[in-house]
This record gives structure tokens, C-alpha cells and sequence, in this order.
């Protein structure tokens, strides 16, 4: 079983059909797909899913804090099921590719006093930009 529906089951999730096929296709490393890219996947195990369930679902997921909203530039939203594992992206300029990264230290500490004017910071998120080695083969 994979580790988000090890998760969703712990906080008593209702496991629906289709519930379990969005949270299927979710499984993974790296994995960072858009509402549109889980339904086409989620459609090729269960035909009858519908587009808005696959949104509703991503969104009681996010809700739940076990599935990121990840924004990365003005692309569309992707879902990324690593949400209980600090991390940061790494994102490729040309095709919008992304990996999770965790890079040593904490940018949260590197952040000096005088430079958060008062604020009380409580997260950071950090996006790497470059080229993936695909993209870079072929410029």
C-alpha cells in the first residue's frame, strides 16, 4: 500500500473507488502532476471517474495537509503527495519539470532578524531554476 493511502486511512478517510485511484496515482517520488494529468491517469484505472471528482479530491487532500498545492511559476497548480517531508523544488526553465530537493542546512535560519522586520516566520519555500539534462541534450 502506498504511503499517502497509509496516511489518508490513519485519519479515517472515507476510501471511495475513486478516492483510492486519485491517491494511487499520486504514489510516488517526484511526483508532481497537475488536476488534469491525475484525471487522464486516474481514467485508465477506473473509466467512470469523473474530472470533478479527481478536483474535489485533490482539494480535501490538500485540505487534509497530506497532498501540496505546488505553484511554481504561472503554469497550472501541481499536487505533490511528499507534504510530511521538509523539501524544496527544483524546477526546469523549459519544460517545467520538477524534483523534490533537500538541501543540507535550514533557509529558515539563514534568514538574519533584521532582515524579517517583524515577522514571525513559520515556513520557506524554496524553488531551484535550470535546465533538466533532456532540455539541455537538445538546445
Amino acid at each position: 500500500m502506498s504511503d499517502l493511502l497509509e496516511r489518508l486511512r490513519g485519519r479515517g478517510w472515507r476510501m471511495t473507488a475513486q478516492r483510492r485511484v486519485v491517491a494511487e496515482v499520486l504514489d510516488g517520488d517526484h511526483v508532481h502532476l497537475t488536476a488534469d494529468e491525475v484525471h487522464a491517469r486516474a481514467v485508465s484505472r477506473l473509466p467512470e471517474i469523473s474530472r470533478a471528482t479527481v478536483y474535489n479530491t485533490l482539494g480535501e487532500m490538500v485540505s487534509l495537509g497530506e497532498v501540496l498545492e505546488v505553484s511554481t511559476d504561472r503554469r497550472a497548480k501541481r499536487y505533490d503527495p511528499n507534504a510530511h517531508q521538509p523539501h524544496h523544488h527544483l524546477v526546469c526553465a523549459v519544460c517545467g519539470a520538477i524534483k523534490d530537493v533537500h538541501p543540507a542546512g535550514n533557509p529558515l535560519a539563514d534568514l538574519p532578524a533584521d532582515e524579517r522586520y517583524g515577522f514571525t516566520v513559520s515556513g520557506v519555500e524554496v524553488t531551484y531554476r535550470g535546465v533538466c539534462p533532456n532540455c539541455a541534450a537538445t538546445a
